[in-house]
């Protein structure tokens, strides 16, 4: 069961990455706060579950 938790966040991490990285560029293409805003949320959130996976240990008290 964990290791399948584990592969739900890796993919949530790749998701929140591969979203960032989309509204950058469309920040960079066309302009407007809401997709700059929207890259640094999702960058935000990919680190915050990096870090969660990498204590998932700590977490779950394993």
């Amino acid at each position: 069961m964990i290791a399948f938790h584990r592969f739900l966040i890796a993919t949530a991490i790749l998701f929140c990455l591969g979203f960032a990285v989309w509204s950058l560029l469309a920040f960079e293409a066309r302009g407007g706060a809401g997709t700059l805003v929207l890259g640094g949320v999702f960058g935000l959130a990919a680190g915050l579950l990096g870090y969660y996976l990498n204590h998932l240990g700590r977490f779950l008290k394993l």
